[in-house]
């Protein structure tokens, strides 16, 4: 149950097998005026992070492994060639941040994560996010799974890692921010928010607490042959891994976090995705919305937060505690804002034999209208 949906998205874009909703035509899911989605590029990979610079839209396209930068007239142009699972990038006003994680296909696991560095000054720096994984381990204060295991479900998980563990060695280093002269990392593997400086020193935020979830007979049926009875298991509270996605700096001060349930990212279990606010000086997080169906990504524009749920095909908004369907886009997987009010957002092919594309989103004051 350790493995997670997201090393097979970010592994390649031929990997995104999953089932995902259908195309089609975008519009409002909630009623009202619709946002207008146009089509600046369909010959993305895997835009994975995109991030508004002063040169335009960067996109960490973790397909053919490159950071690009789209120009107005919809074409690319390589800023970061040879990024192998690049996921994550982000610039401040001296330096372009990015992320590389080396995944095993077969396995999910990690061999290499970083966070990179380039100044514009010519200088690179290399944070080695596995590094410190290795040897802080953050999550290790988190124990998974079921508190206090029955034989029968100590039996059945057995082969899947066992009934319980803590915090296990694995860094994948997805999206970055700028945040007060440093960088702040969503790690997906240390399901932990880290801090990275301008020489490479890492640093943990805070850890995301393990998510509590009730076991289903859809998720059992999914993950176990026929012929094994699991009925001990249904019912009962698995402790999943929390999964960073994404993480975006808000103008108060506060730092807004994006995470999927380290367990079936589908509606097996649920829809468990949810948005976190950390404080970064404390290290507290408090979930503030939940109920995402795979929330791969945010944006923060005009007091709401845009999430992407890539299983439900879509973007919902957040105001307050509430999350309400904003726009339907099948293979939605990540969100950026620009300016007056205009959101950029990168897709993946939900039936997996295509490419994926980079839309413009206008016109979302329908909000208040409501």
């Amino acid at each position: 149950m350790q493995r997670r949906m997201l090393a097979l998205l970010a592994s390649s874009a031929a990997a995104v097998a999953v089932a995902l909703p259908a195309p089609s035509m975008a519009h409002g899911a909630g009623g009202g005026s619709s946002p207008r989605v146009t089509v600046l590029n369909g010959e993305v990979g895997a835009p994975f992070n995109l991030d508004i610079s002063h040169k335009g839209l960067l996109v960490a396209d973790g397909g053919p492994g490159v950071i690009s930068l789209l120009h107005r007239d919809g074409g690319l142009t390589t800023v970061v060639p040879d990024v192998i699972g690049a996921s994550g990038v982000a610039t401040s006003w001296k330096a372009l941040a990015y992320t590389s994680t080396t995944t095993d296909p077969d396995t999910f696991e990690n061999s290499a994560s970083s966070v990179e560095i380039q100044y514009r000054n010519g200088a690179h720096v290399h944070a080695d996010t596995l590094a410190y994984e290795n040897a802080a381990n953050p999550d290790s204060v988190n124990t998974y799974g079921i508190a206090d295991p029955t034989p029968c479900q100590s039996e059945l998980l057995a082969p899947l890692g066992g009934a319980n563990y803590t915090g296990l060695i694995d860094s994948h280093a997805y999206s970055v921010a700028a945040w007060h002269g440093k960088w702040l990392l969503a790690d997906a593997g240390g399901n932990d928010l880290l801090a990275v400086d301008g020489h490479g020193n890492i640093s943990t935020i805070a850890v995301f607490p393990a998510q509590q979830i009730k076991i289903t007979q859809a998720f059992l049926d999914a993950n176990f042959p026929p012929d094994v009875d699991t009925s001990c298991l249904v019912g009962a509270t698995y402790g999943f891994e929390p999964v960073p996605t994404d993480v975006e700096v808000g103008r108060n001060g506060s730092v807004y976090v994006t995470t999927l349930p380290g367990g079936a990212e589908d509606d097996s279990l649920g829809a468990n995705g949810a948005v976190w606010r950390v404080n970064p000086w404390n290290g507290h997080v408090k979930k503030i919305a939940s109920g995402l169906l795979g929330a791969t990504n945010l944006a923060l524009s005009d007091g709401k937060i845009f999430v992407t749920e890539l299983f439900a095909g879509r973007v919902s908004v957040v105001k307050g505690h509430h999350v309400r369907p904003y726009v339907d886009l099948p293979g939605a997987v990540s969100i950026e804002a620009g300016r007056h009010g205009t959101l950029y957002a990168g897709t993946i092919d939900p039936t997996s034999q295509g490419p994926g594309s980079i839309v413009r989103i206008d016109d979302h004051g329908h909000w208040h209208h409501r």
